[in-house]
């Protein structure tokens, strides 16, 4: 760990120069007993502020964000009563002013001194903190050394983009209670911002000097205008010629193919990576952002065909993790796209053991109702349920060599003919391509590949970026469909 930070080096390494304005008034302290008070006033001289918790505003990249910030110095960063009520105000101020949120919470928990009146205090800023997502303001979390107990079982853990400081520890039991209580030290590398990230709780490990960067880049995308946007024109398409269904197929699953990955490169304006569930899962065969295609800002939700092997196909986390997105969506009122690239959800003890079935299930039922506008993308490859999770959408584009089918057709050339060579057969039968599902209405747009999009592949993905970006602008303008409507376009 490199030297602790103090709130107000905090506030000198993050808001621009001479902006910072304090919202904190001094703390009540009427009623303490006088051992109590005589603490306070040491950690008061020691810390330099007056709580365990600053809070203000002030200009990131010329941008206003309302910020709270823990000051370790002052007991531990401990939380009692009149920090808590500071915390309440400084979260309620910023939603009443419809301002952005960046919390930095240094703490050890709640205030023992306090005891349970302090404890309970989590609800109200929990409370407070559900508010003001629910006005879709963003609300950003960077989790300090260290960031424990209730603390972080409240306000550092509601985050809609949470990062962590290299090397912190961070975690629910502090490491020194475990060993009182328990008479064994807690297990190395657990508590740390690496292992949280690694297992999908937090979206990223971030130095303190990174952390403008970030946050400029995440409010880029979650402040982005949604009302009076103007409908970007459809780009000029080269009509889709006739493909033979076995010919997408077997160009769809080209290893050089471009995947979601390099959609993102060459056609997003901006990208902020996102991680796992925020619940302790985590697949890399989906990715999760927050992106924009030119102007318009979106819930990025991608298949990664790169990240599904034969080891470690699509699982239920994957799917666990997409409905974070969902919620994402609607909580930011923000659209959300989806894309479609995957051979498949696992078959595997594992994945039945997880809830493959009820993951997909839910994906659907959340997306078919989500109150948030929805793009999908066909971008290649679209074998069964774990493709079909991610297809409902207010629109949906497709790749000319894009296909969806209940099984892979070697797969269901083994249940109708019992053998593998009929799948070329089964493929065109069962109407998989792109181009029969837009003549049902399944599709709204083919985006048209010259001859093939392994071939050109910036070109391609340029294409497709303009595509999307005039849907997700019309949808900015259109708003959410009704699950009705919805529901309607595979009504045939």
């Amino acid at each position: 760990m490199s030297t602790r930070l103090t709130s107000h080096d905090l506030v000198d390494l993050v808001i621009d120069a001479g902006t910072w304005r304090s919202w904190d008034t001094p703390p009540d302290r009427t009623g303490l007993s006088e051992g109590y008070a005589a603490e306070l006033a040491a950690a008061a001289e020691k810390a330099g502020t007056d709580e365990s918790v600053v809070t203000g505003e002030g200009l990131i990249r010329g941008r206003r964000v309302a910020v709270m910030l823990g000051e370790f110095r002052f007991l531990a960063g401990s939380i009692g009563r009149a920090a808590a009520d500071r915390v309440v105000a400084a979260v309620e101020r910023a939603t009443a002013e419809g301002l952005p949120l960046l919390a930095a919470p240094v703490s050890g928990g709640t205030r023992m001194q306090e005891g349970t009146p302090a404890f309970v205090q989590m609800v109200r800023i929990s409370a407070a903190v559900a508010t003001h997502k629910k006005a879709g303001l963003p609300y950003l979390v960077y989790l300090r050394h260290p960031t424990t107990g209730g603390v972080m079982a409240s306000w550092g853990s509601l985050g809609h983009v949470t990062v962590a400081e290299p090397g912190a520890l961070v975690g629910f039991l502090g490491p020194r209670v475990y060993e009182a209580l328990y008479g064994q030290p807690f297990p190395e590398g657990v508590q740390t911002s690496e292992n949280l990230y690694a297992r999908g709780i937090i979206d990223a490990v971030v130095a303190p000097e990174d952390i403008v960067d970030i946050v400029d880049r995440a409010l880029t995308i979650l402040l982005a205008r949604r009302q009076g946007v103007g409908t970007v024109p459809p780009p000029a398409l080269d009509p889709v010629p006739d493909v033979d269904t076995w010919d997408a197929v077997t160009r769809s699953r080209n290893p050089e193919r471009p995947g979601v990955r390099r959609l993102l490169k060459y056609a997003a304006s901006d990208v902020v990576l996102l991680n796992g569930t925020g619940q302790g899962e985590a697949d890399p065969g989906l990715i999760i952002a927050l992106a924009r295609f030119g102007d318009a800002p979106c819930v990025f939700l991608g298949q990664d065909r790169r990240g599904q092997t034969r080891e470690h196909p699509m699982g239920p986390e994957a799917l666990r993790e997409a409905r974070r997105g969902m919620r994402l969506a609607s909580d930011l009122k923000l659209p959300l796209m989806t894309v479609i690239d995957t051979q498949g959800a696992a078959l595997s003890a594992d994945a039945e053991n997880g809830g493959l079935a009820g993951e997909i299930a839910r994906c659907l039922a959340d997306l078919v109702t989500l109150d948030a506008p929805t793009l999908c993308l066909m971008l290649g490859e679209g074998n069964g349920g774990g493709a079909l999770a991610l297809l409902p959408a207010d629109r949906v584009v497709a790749a000319q060599h894009a296909w969806l089918s209940p099984l892979p057709p070697e797969g269901a050339s083994a249940i109708v003919h019992r053998d593998l060579d009929h799948a070329a057969d089964m493929a065109r039968a069962q109407q998989v391509r792109a181009l029969d599902l837009a003549a049902r209405g399944v599709v709204d747009v083919v985006v048209p590949e010259l001859p093939d999009a392994a071939e050109e592949p910036e070109a391609f993905c340029a294409r497709v970026g303009g595509v999307l970006e005039h849907e997700l602008s019309r949808l900015l303008v259109a708003g959410a469909g009704s699950v009705a409507q919805r529901s309607r376009r595979y009504a045939f």
